[in-house]
């Protein structure tokens, strides 16, 4: 065989076509929420996925505070963050956080997610979480995607 019948395409910067996505949280499981949308904002659903380029598209979630956990984990679970101060360490529960601030539970469950360097973190820019349904990315035209539609 003198020819190649495939060739292996990497993905670079420059061609990588990224899109903006529209994702609606209202009345879904956290986890479920937060590997779909991890895997959108990685790259993974695309066929020229590539593991060290920002391939994945922008992703925009509505609804974060009508986001549902299972079980008991709203008022058992617990985030732990340290100030940085001897005694420092802080708990608070999905409960306390859905009151003050909800869209940092979709950010910290889809952060974990991600890779833990320098890509992940560039990755983790292109997620958009606001409570309700306006946000202030309708000049760029997401695309509405069902969570049920994705694997």
């Amino acid at each position: 065989m003198d020819t190649l019948s495939y060739k292996t395409v990497s993905a670079n910067r420059a061609t990588v076509t990224k899109e903006w996505v529209l994702i609606d949280a209202e009345n879904e499981v956290l986890g479920r929420l937060a590997s779909k949308v991890a895997k959108l904002v990685r790259g993974k659903y695309k066929t020229n996925f590539t593991p060290h380029v920002d391939c994945g598209d922008n992703v925009i979630v509505i609804n974060a505070e009508k986001v549902k956990l299972t079980g008991n984990k709203l008022t058992q679970k617990e985030y732990v963050r340290y100030t940085g101060y001897p005694g420092g360490q802080r708990w608070t529960t999905p409960k306390e956080l859905l009151a003050t601030k909800p869209t940092a539970i979709i950010e910290m469950a889809v952060r974990g997610m991600l890779p833990k360097n320098k890509l992940g973190n560039a990755i983790d820019k292109n997620l958009f979480v606001y409570v309700g349904t306006s946000h202030p990315h309708e000049a760029q035209k997401p695309t509405l995607v069902k969570l049920n539609t994705l694997k």
